[in-house]
């Protein structure tokens, strides 16, 4: 007969230290994989695979299968195939969203994205990073900040959008850019690091596009 009695549950498993895990995630703090991983079943990686092999003219199926995934979507989402995501279910989309290809939502904390918003293929929205001492990587160590991209940004082609940015209304992020510091509303950012090139103003209402000085 197998032996019924209860074991002792392991630290990781205590609510206590489940608790003191996400009270150093909340705060911007390093955690290990280890520590973090009961946070497993919040993970949606077979929904995203589903979505990925989904086609395209099921877009009834593809809809539902987002609702699923994020942890709220707004109306009208559309999202192209293949996008990747630590977790899916840390990710709220806001109306009338627009991604491309290969967008990549490391949504171990929140990732907020406004309303209509877009964003190009190949972007990287990345909440976590690593240490840069390699004896504090060990068991994937990392701190994890949200990000938030407020309405109406649009963010270009293979851009980077590392752990605690925010983006203000309006903003274009351009191709390219890898963005480590917060984007006021209404300019343009690019470079890397990225910085501000210019406001946008009512003669952008007069352009066709593109970066002008």
């Amino acid at each position: 007969m197998p032996d019924r009695r209860a074991t002792p549950a392991s630290p990781i498993g205590r609510p206590a230290a489940r608790q003191e895990t996400l009270d150093r995630i909340s705060e911007g703090s390093l955690y290990t994989e280890t520590e973090a991983s009961f946070q497993a079943p919040e993970r949606r990686a077979d929904l995203i695979f589903a979505y990925n092999q989904t086609p395209p003219d099921q877009s009834s199926r593809r809809e539902a299968l987002l609702r699923r995934i994020f942890a709220s979507v707004g109306e009208r989402p559309l999202l192209n195939t293949p996008f990747s995501a630590a977790f899916g279910s840390r990710t709220y989309i806001g109306d009338d969203f627009y991604g491309n290809a290969n967008i990549s939502f490391v949504d171990d904390v929140d990732i907020r994205i406004g309303d209509g918003v877009m964003i190009a293929p190949n972007v990287t929205l990345t909440t976590t990073g690593h240490p840069i001492h390699p004896s504090l990587r060990e068991d994937f160590r990392r701190f994890s900040l949200p990000i938030v991209l407020e309405d109406r940004v649009w963010i270009g082609a293979n851009a980077v959008i590392l752990p605690g940015v925010r983006i203000g209304y309006g903003s274009v992020v351009g191709a390219g850019a890898v963005v480590s510091r917060d984007i006021p509303p209404m300019v343009v950012a690019v470079g890397t690091p990225a910085r501000v090139l210019r406001p946008i103003t009512e003669a952008d209402l007069e352009e066709r596009g593109g970066l002008r000085h």
